[in-house]
């Protein structure tokens, strides 16, 4: 899964990295290194600027809120739960299948975090105690420093409460997509603990490599097998992850600091 990660890039950097076309500077977003659930994010879109002469998609960075609420929906109140999306399943979903098939963004990130399941644990929860440990908190970014570009979808959603000209009249919210986690072994792993991100979590936010960000924005791209051929993992042997300060579990904290590497698990937790 994906629930929490780090975005420290800002609008300038994002535009050389995704030929970005078109952003608005009054929605640049201050760097989060815990980004969480409901929280403002940038994501990445093909879309045709709203009243523009020329009906041409443009790329374009928008500012959207994470956790995705379906056009259909009568609330908005279950949009932090549909933060992810599953890759085996997102065409399907009523959820998200309108989105996958026309709405689709990239969400850039430094990396996200996971916490691991780890045997002690599993262990307690099979023999009934209450008392849940720490989990480890991992950081898991590609080993080259890039951007890690999650896929994920967009939606519209209009609150019939406002009217039309309310500034809060639409929403647009978002999906990460998820992905089996990787089994093989990390590019560059920490001395104690997992070898495999597979090791940290079953599930990854599935990373789209350079080669097909365009594809995966294209909206003219509305064939639902086609499209399933775009949620391939990316090669193996890309990304690396290391543990971090439990701090991050609070998501009150924020700061660079949440992404110092850590020697070796904190003490009191699990792996």
């Amino acid at each position: 899964m994906c629930g929490r990660y780090a975005a420290s890039r800002g609008p300038e950097d994002l535009a050389g990295i995704f030929e970005i076309e078109k952003w608005e500077p009054e929605e640049a977003l201050a760097p989060d290194f815990n980004v969480a659930p409901t929280k403002e994010v940038y994501a990445v879109l093909d879309r045709p600027v709203k009243d523009a002469a020329d009906p041409k998609p443009v790329r374009q960075l928008r500012t959207l809120k994470w956790g995705l609420v379906p056009s259909w929906a009568k609330t908005p109140e279950g949009g932090a739960r549909m933060i992810n999306a599953r890759a085996e399943t997102v065409h399907e979903k009523p959820s998200y299948r309108r989105a996958f098939a026309t709405r689709r963004c990239i969400i850039p990130a430094d990396g996200y975090y996971e916490w691991v399941t780890g045997t002690g644990e599993r262990e307690l929860e099979v023999e009934g105690k209450k008392k849940r440990p720490r989990k480890q908190p991992y950081f898991v970014l590609p080993a080259d420093g890039s951007v890690f570009a999650m896929a994920g979808l967009y939606e519209f959603w209009r609150d019939k409460t406002l009217p039309d000209d309310h500034p809060r009249a639409w929403w647009v919210t978002c999906s990460v997509i998820t992905t089996e986690a990787e089994t093989s072994p990390l590019a560059v792993g920490p001395e104690e603990g997992p070898h495999a991100l597979a090791d940290i979590h079953p599930r990854m936010p599935l990373m789209l490599t350079p080669d097909r960000w365009d594809s995966w924005l294209d909206p003219s791209r509305t064939d639902v097998e086609d499209l399933r051929s775009l949620l391939v993992p990316p090669p193996e042997g890309l990304m690396r992850a290391y543990p971090v300060s439990t701090a991050v579990s609070n998501v009150r904290n924020n700061g660079p600091e949440l992404l110092k590497e850590l020697e070796g698990p904190e003490e009191g937790t699990l792996f």
